[in-house]
């Protein structure tokens, strides 16, 4: 597996999380994996976890054409519907066995616990949402971004996965708190055993918000790292240890969409743009892939 410390994002401005290189987790970063062919990424921590399977796409390996170019698994992105199911298709080949079960995104703090694989198509919507939780093996809950956070969370213990959609309004509700409790209160996770991947997002270079004070509450301004830009990776990182996980099993991919929108899509870099997956589920025949 090749290191991605090439493609991360550098911080041309100060407030890159300090409180979090030190540990193992976070050093890790993203590794490249290949699955069928198909490009993807992969949190070491989470990589070597028996019967667990997870993987961040990028804009490789698609069919999709400008400006959704090429992997852009976003049906309600104006791209063509054809070549959407066939991305659909490859990544569901690639992350084989399981079904991508997707969630009608909605910028909130809505949790859906799974409790039985969602009736529908190849790949159903799970319902409206912004985080869904299951202990049930075959079903990979996806995420779909280009610019917000997806968090992945995995209890070792429990057998429990979950996927948090984390714009900065889901920041400004806490999703990752809601979804960590209903963990807790659904299916008996312990918080400290909980391991968790911030995958590829808008980083404290990009995350400028010239109205923030009509926007982000002032519980959130110590996170202001110059006169308009936030570091939501450290918020999302003091979220997750507020609810109760160590920070050593907290890993940050800290690579910024809006710097690497050659490899992500990036909302901030090109409004028209597809967006790529973060997936996380267990696998059915217990083997980790």
């Amino acid at each position: 597996m090749k290191d991605l410390d090439a493609i991360r994002t550098h911080q041309s401005r100060k407030g890159a999380p300090g409180d979090t290189r030190s540990t193992s987790a976070a050093n890790a970063g993203l590794v490249a994996m290949e699955g069928r062919g198909l490009p993807l990424l992969q949190f070491p921590h989470l990589a070597g976890q028996h019967g667990l399977q997870h993987a961040i796409t990028t804009r490789e390996g698609g069919v999709s054409r400008p400006p959704a170019q090429s992997f852009n698994l976003a049906r309600k992105s104006g791209d063509d519907p054809a070549a959407v199911d066939e991305n659909r298709r490859r990544l569901a080949r690639a992350l084989a066995p399981g079904r991508l079960v997707f969630l009608r995104q909605v910028h909130g703090n809505t949790v859906l616990s799974l409790a039985e694989p969602p009736a529908g198509e190849r790949s159903p919507v799970a319902g409206t949402g912004d985080a869904f939780i299951t202990d049930q093996s075959g079903l990979l809950l996806t995420i779909l971004v280009a610019d917000c956070q997806a968090v992945l969370l995995f209890d070792p213990r429990q057998r429990v996965v979950a996927n948090i959609h984390s714009g900065w309004r889901g920041s400004i509700a806490n999703v990752i708190g809601a979804t960590v409790a209903a963990m807790a209160r659904d299916f008996g996770c312990r918080p400290d055993d909980l391991l968790a991947g911030v995958g590829p997002s808008l980083g404290p270079c990009c995350a400028e918000f010239i109205n923030y004070r009509n926007e982000i509450p002032t519980a959130f301004w110590h996170r202001r790292v110059s006169a308009h830009h936030f570091d939501f990776w450290a918020i999302s990182h003091d979220q997750l240890t507020a609810a109760g996980l160590a920070a050593g099993h907290i890993a940050l991919s800290r690579i910024c969409t809006r710097c690497q929108s050659q490899r992500f899509f990036s909302y901030r870099a090109g409004h028209k743009v597809g967006r790529f997956a973060a997936v996380i589920g267990m696998c059915e025949d217990g083997r980790r892939k």
